[in-house]
């Protein structure tokens, strides 16, 4: 189904969680700006799920990342690590300090995500298409263990080429695990080209209903919209695991970002870093506080 806005939220937690997205995409900027690169178009693009994920969905422990009973985000995705750290030094896992060392030799903020080296990080991602097949493995577990944790998982549009991401929905769906929620990131690009011309994956919400999933589509830059679909997916257990296709637009928030030609990897010239840093703080400044528009 696609959701947009339909749960009365309150203006105030829009607004915060609001705040909480325009700062994952400045911590962002301001590590791509250390190594002068990095993947900060999928991070703006990002922000707005994460901000939900930390700061509505998922149970966690700053001061204790190791916790049991923590909710596990597993970044399937690895070249996505500047967008996750982002997330987790705006929840305190990390030290904003760490920004100044993103990318360097001993940083604890390596350019791809490995989970030996960060706190918060959950699985060494990268290889793209084992993701989810590790969620998998994870949710079980905690099934098994009969745990309450939840395991979120994130990934592309281009790792539904990978066979190994079917594979792992179909036994999702087999052991009734209703503890993982899956999400999606539809920017329409990789490596080689548009996510869509490389191999179409129209209709994905279908695709994943027919493995035996609960699908939500919606827009991935509309908080409130965001908002109701994890809301939705944390419903009550029903046997079945839930997927989020969140439909977001790379470089969001960053004018100059947004408009350049969308490849993989969008490049950013040394005098460019600031003037993204300043047009993100005037879009947010700009923004209402309360209802309104969501999209920055």
């Amino acid at each position: 189904m696609h959701l947009a806005a339909t749960t009365a939220i309150a203006p105030a937690d829009i607004s915060a969680l609001r705040q909480r997205a325009y700062r994952i995409r400045r911590h962002a900027l301001r590590m791509g700006e250390v190594q002068g690169q990095g993947y900060v178009g999928q991070a703006l693009g990002i922000a707005d799920v994460l901000a939900v994920s930390y700061f509505r969905a998922m149970n966690l422990r700053a001061d204790d990342p190791e916790w049991e009973e923590r909710d596990r985000f597993l970044l399937s995705i690895g070249h996505y690590a500047i967008a996750l750290y982002a997330a987790l030094i705006e929840a305190g896992v990390i030290s904003e300090s760490e920004v100044e060392n993103y990318g360097s030799d001993d940083s604890m903020l390596p350019m791809s995500g490995m989970a030996a080296y960060t706190p918060g990080m959950e699985i060494t991602g990268g290889s793209l298409g084992h993701g989810l097949g590790i969620g998998v493995g994870m949710a079980l577990g905690l099934k098994r263990k009969r745990s309450r944790s939840r395991i979120f998982n994130l990934l592309s549009d281009g790792e539904l080429n990978e066979g190994s991401t079917w594979e792992a929905a179909a036994s999702a769906a087999h052991w009734k695990l209703d503890n993982i929620i899956a999400i999606v990131d539809v920017n329409d690009q990789q490596a080689d080209d548009k996510s869509s011309s490389v191999l179409g994956y129209e209709p994905i919400a279908d695709k994943w209903t027919a493995f035996g999933w609960t699908a939500l589509r919606v827009d991935g830059n509309d908080l409130s919209a965001l908002v109701d679909a994890f809301d939705t997916a944390q419903g009550p257990a029903d046997g079945k695991p839930r997927v989020i296709i969140c439909d977001t637009l790379m470089g969001c928030g960053v004018p100059l970002l947004e408009n350049r030609d969308k490849t993989h990897f969008i490049r950013v010239d040394e005098d460019e870093w600031r003037v993204a840093l300043e047009q993100l703080d005037d879009t947010y400044a700009n923004q209402p506080s309360a209802e309104g528009s969501d999209h920055p």
